[in-house]
């Protein structure tokens, strides 16, 4: 399948290309960022599948909101990019580095990415997020000892809006079904198991795993489709590809404004579906997002 770099229509790719240019731009994304030596190696999860064994995990809740890692002196995004944070924000917090996520609270994930790519730190916006550590990638022992020692590190007297996750034991399928729908239903996304006997491996692995009511994953922006009948000189949808080289069009969950200001080629983009074809492509795939972090 080919790659669409471009639609037909000369007057609709101009305007779609000045507002995405002006949309950037206002946004401050990860292109104009200050970008890290290399993207931080970090501990990716896998999705947990019913029937799958809790022993030995602890349970949190999986917070909407920009992957954080502390490097004992700045802030990065997952992919790398620096993120100029407000000198009061990390002021007190500790040299030694931290996993986690910025959170502005349940169902408000667009004021944290607008927050965490504003090139101009935004002392307001600042002050409504929280960093949600739940690792300490550089200390020694396994995730039950590491846990032990980021609770006596945190919570910081001067600094109360960096928070441990807070983790409980993960016992049965049906209290976790339980705590599931329950996070849910407060406006959560889902939840977290991490096997408390693991080492901080950055891979993506069994030891994190992801608990949401529906199957998501993400895939890379590398073409726009141009839209027919209701979306002439628009979108249509967006041509992605899967980490597996998979490629595949994204255009059931974009709205009005996403199709006049789509998505960058490059950008990641998360979406959701319920399950596999024979073929390995998601079924009945529908897009959620431009992922928070580069």
């Amino acid at each position: 399948m080919g790659i669409h770099r471009s639609f037909p229509a000369t007057h609709f790719i101009a305007p779609v290309l000045h507002r995405r240019s002006l949309l950037l731009a206002t946004l401050g994304f990860a292109l104009a960022l200050p970008a890290h030596a290399g993207a931080p190696a970090l501990m990716l999860a896998e999705v947990y599948r019913p029937g799958m064994s809790l022993a030995d995990y602890w349970v949190s809740e999986k917070y909407d909101g920009v992957r954080a890692y502390w490097d004992g002196r700045q802030l990065f995004t997952r992919g790398g990019e620096r993120i100029l944070a407000p000198a009061w924000f990390t002021a007190a917090l500790p040299r030694q580095p931290l996993d986690g996520e910025l959170w502005a609270g349940r169902g408000r994930f667009a004021h944290a990415v607008s927050t965490v790519r504003s090139q101009t730190p935004n002392d307001v916006a600042w002050h409504e997020m929280k960093f949600m550590v739940f690792d300490l990638p550089a200390q020694g022992g396994d995730f039950t000892a590491r846990l032990g020692v980021l609770r006596r590190l945190l919570p910081i007297t001067d600094a109360p809006w960096v928070v441990a996750v807070p983790q409980e034991r993960a016992t049965t399928a049906e209290a976790l079904q339980a705590l599931l729908d329950k996070t849910v239903k407060m406006g959560g996304e889902g939840l977290m198991l991490h096997r408390g006997a693991s080492l901080y491996r950055a891979e993506r692995n069994n030891d994190l795993l992801k608990v949401k009511t529906h199957d998501d994953a993400e895939a890379r922006v590398v073409g726009h489709v141009p839209g027919k009948g209701k979306h002439a000189h628009r979108l249509g949808a967006l041509l992605v590809e899967m980490p597996g080289g998979q490629r595949f069009k994204l255009g059931t969950g974009l709205s009005d404004a996403e199709r006049e200001q789509p998505p960058a080629i490059g950008s990641w983009v998360t979406y959701r579906y319920n399950g596999l074809t024979a073929g390995g492509l998601p079924r009945f795939a529908r897009f959620m997002r431009v992922r928070g972090d580069g």
